[in-house]
This record gives C-alpha cells, sequence and structure tokens, in this order.
C-alpha cells in the first residue's frame, strides 16, 4: 500500500482530464475510513477557485511535472456532487459520488473498482505516486528542479483627468488719451489789416456771440476674442519597479556509506 505522505505530494498540482485538458487544482486527498487508500481527488475549479469538487483517483498518472491527470471527462469532473466537506465524506455522499461516476456501491468492496482488488494490480497512479514520492523517474539520474519568477505586467486604471471650463472676473484699468476744447479770449489792436472788418457793423450796439465746445470721453465696449487651444493628451512613461516572491528549489546532496574500496579507507 503507499503512503499518505506519496498522495499528499499531489496538493497544489493541477488536475487534468483524460484529454489533458486542465480542470483546476488539487485541493485535497481522501482517503477510504477502513483502508486508509486514497481514493478521491478534490479539485477546486470555478471562478478564482470557488468550488470544489471530487473525482476518482483510479486511473490517474502523471501530467508533465507538476499535474495530474485523471481519467474521467474535464464535464463529468465539474458536474458531480458538490458537498461542503471538510476531511470527510458521509456515507451518503460517498454513494452520490458512485452513482455520478457509474460505479455501483458495492463494487468499491469486492468487484474491484478504485481499491478493491484492482488496487493491488499495477496502475499508473500508483506507479507515478511511488516515483514522485522518491524522486526516480526509471533511469539513473535524479531531476533537480526549481521555481523561476515569470514576472509580467497588467493594465489597470491608475487616474483620470479631465479639462474643465470657467468663468473668472477680474478687473482691468486702461489709460485713454482724450481731448476736449476750451475758450478764451484773444483780444487784438485795430490795424489797416482790419479796420474795414471793424467798422463794417453799426456804431455802438448790443450783441451776443456763442463758441459751441467739445470733449471726448472714454467709452468701454466688450469683444470676445479666441485665444488658445487646449487639449488632453496622453503620453507614456516608463519606470521600473521591484518586484520579489518566495521560490522553491530542490537541492541533491550526496549520502553514502563510508565502505572500504580496494583495501583503503
Amino acid at each position: 500500500m503507499q503512503s499518505a505522505t506519496n498522495y499528499d505530494a499531489w496538493i497544489g498540482y493541477d488536475a487534468y482530464d483524460r484529454n489533458g485538458d486542465k480542470i483546476g487544482g488539487i485541493d485535497q486527498i481522501f482517503y477510504d475510513d477502513a483502508t486508509g487508500r486514497p481514493e478521491w481527488v478534490a479539485v477546486r475549479t470555478g471562478w478564482f477557485g470557488s468550488k470544489v469538487t471530487l473525482a476518482p483517483i483510479a486511473g490517474s498518472m502523471a501530467e508533465g511535472d507538476d499535474g495530474l491527470r485523471l481519467s474521467y471527462d474535464k464535464d463529468l469532473i465539474k458536474d458531480a456532487p458538490n458537498f461542503d466537506v471538510d476531511d470527510h465524506l458521509s456515507e451518503d455522499e460517498e454513494r452520490a459520488l458512485y452513482a455520478h461516476y457509474g460505479f455501483a456501491w458495492d463494487d468499491a468492496q469486492t468487484a474491484g473498482y478504485g481499491y478493491g482488488d484492482a488496487y493491488e494490480q499495477d496502475r499508473p497512479d500508483r506507479e507515478f505516486s511511488a516515483q514522485w514520492q522518491s524522486g526516480e523517474t526509471g533511469d539513473d539520474a535524479m531531476t533537480r528542479s526549481e521555481e523561476e519568477l515569470r514576472v509580467g505586467t497588467e493594465r489597470r486604471e491608475s487616474g483620470r483627468a479631465r479639462l474643465r471650463k470657467y468663468v473668472v472676473t477680474e478687473h482691468q484699468q486702461v489709460t485713454v488719451p482724450v481731448s476736449r476744447e476750451e475758450v478764451r479770449v484773444e483780444r487784438e489792436p485795430i490795424t489797416d489789416a482790419n479796420i474795414d472788418e471793424a467798422l463794417s457793423g453799426p456804431d455802438i450796439t448790443e450783441g451776443e456771440y456763442e463758441v459751441v465746445t467739445h470733449e471726448e470721453r472714454p467709452v468701454v465696449a466688450k469683444e470676445t476674442v479666441p485665444k488658445e487651444r487646449v487639449r488632453l493628451t496622453k503620453e507614456t512613461v516608463t519606470d521600473t519597479e521591484q518586484v520579489g516572491a518566495d521560490v522553491r528549489k530542490e537541492q541533491i546532496d550526496l549520502d553514502a556509506d563510508d565502505v572500504e574500496r580496494g583495501g583503503r579507507r
């Protein structure tokens, strides 16, 4: 019988259906209460892994370096009965799962389904589990792996800018030149040049003479004049930021017994 540790190593890896389509992440392994053998794989599916569905572990095999391929179709697995379970299935819940995957309840104990007689035979999932736990791959070398960071960017809204036009009032003063007419009295003596004009009127009389004066006053008028055009444009500025995450890597050490070789120690 394979130990529970072997199968728990799958937790956190990806689960695929028999066609190689990804289903979700392996969340938990369920074991038979009577035999302690692994029986169900709990796969977290749905948006953001919001749903956990169970599939038989029988017939599973490795999918790449970090996945487990189950022997059922993706749709069948996702449509399996969904239970709010922690680490144990009730008999009724397990009966419903057997019925969903097309097996009779008694087959689990008598007919070799899952972990009856078939468990004692050669099965890809048992072989894969043992290799995964021990690091053996069928040759004389071990594969050392490590995680590497894959860094990318995502585009998100960081802010908004808008143009808003509004009216403000300010007082302006402008100096304007203005002119006006003023009256002054000019007197000139009688000369030969103007004697005729001086004697053209009556000798003694009364009279009036009126002069109209004018002046300029400032007049203010307003005119709307376009001054400039304003628009919003965007430009991309590239900066650098430091990101980090913890990564795991495997180390391989030599663990050898101190034995004699060729008569020397």
